[in-house]
């Protein structure tokens, strides 16, 4: 009776285990992560490193191409942390997209070091399409602004930003 029970226990704490281990954040959890150091999305493979100026002062030649890039966040998406900004020591910026809910970035990662795998994209925009984004991403941050009063520059015109697959926050 008592190897019955010793198997019984051991079974049920391997059951709690396997359990607890297999728990998966809400993406609001994940939003609202107190530490948010450590890997997000696939294991980054990249092995050389360009910062964000690097790759700002010739984007076009990155275009589709896998690339490794390190930075700060200084912005993180504060509707599904489905994109941050990541800024150089220069003051460069470049923002990097994933997919909805395949990562989140969380809130408390404002400020932290990165390094993020993915492919460098480039988005064009009609004058509408700008004011659109722009509108949008004041939305995001809780404002209300009307496209038709939002002025373009040709700047807005053009984004280049990384499809990322991989992160590490540190």
């Amino acid at each position: 009776i008592k190897k019955s029970i010793n198997m019984t226990s051991n079974f049920i704490i391997m059951l709690i285990l396997f359990i607890s281990c297999d728990v998966e954040l809400s993406e609001d959890e994940k939003l609202n992560k107190k530490i948010p150091y450590g890997n997000y999305g696939i294991k980054i493979s990249e092995e050389q490193v360009f910062t964000v100026d690097e790759i700002l002062s010739s984007p076009n030649q990155y275009i589709g191409k896998n690339i490794l890039i390190n930075g700060q966040i200084a912005e993180v998406c504060p509707m599904r942390g489905c994109w941050i900004n990541v800024t150089s020591q220069k003051g460069s910026t470049i923002r990097v997209k994933v997919t909805d809910g395949d990562i989140v970035f969380p809130f408390s990662s404002k400020n932290a070091s990165v390094i993020v795998e993915g492919k460098i994209d480039k988005l064009v925009f009609t004058e509408n399409q700008a004011r659109n984004w722009k509108s949008h991403l004041a939305k995001e941050k809780g404002l209300n602004i009307n496209p038709d009063s939002i002025s373009i520059s040709s700047s807005d015109l053009i984004e280049y930003r990384v499809l990322a697959t991989g992160a590490n926050i540190f």
